[in-house]
């Protein structure tokens, strides 16, 4: 997997913007945690999902899961940057799973930006989330 390039400020904008708009349509009766994110992909499309919370309360899905079947379901393989939107005291950062399954798309270098409905609360590199990962170059 190459190393993408930071995409501009304005891209990353857009990309938040696309969090922030999947995370009013979140799913989440349960929990009342509703999270957006959105994926860049190596074309420059943006893809965006929301978390969708079930009775059966670990069947749901996160909204990165979500962000990373639309860019697949459009024919994206490769992540070039991250944004998730969730509101709470602290940033709200991927999950342990879904880290995994960003990285099965991004490298270590790839941005992941955290936002809430107001404000960037801060940015991170996959590598920063997801130290000394496994990832698909270890089965090849």
């Amino acid at each position: 997997m190459s190393v993408p390039s930071v995409p501009a400020e304005a891209v990353l904008a857009q990309l938040v913007q696309a969090a922030r708009a999947a995370r009013a349509q979140a799913y989440a009766p349960y929990s009342r945690f509703a999270v957006g994110a959105a994926v860049l992909d190596a074309e420059g499309r943006i893809h965006a999902g929301c978390n969708v919370e079930n009775a059966a309360y670990p069947q749901g899905t996160c909204a990165e899961a979500g962000a990373l079947a639309a860019m697949v379901l459009a024919g994206g393989r490769q992540v070039r940057a991250v944004a998730v939107v969730g509101e709470g005291d602290a940033p709200v950062t991927p999950c342990g799973g879904c880290r995994q399954k960003l990285r099965e798309f991004a490298g270590p270098d790839v941005s992941v930006v955290v936002a809430d409905m107001q404000r960037e609360r801060g940015r991170h590199t996959m590598g920063q989330l997801l130290p000394d990962s496994f990832g698909p170059e270890n089965l090849q």
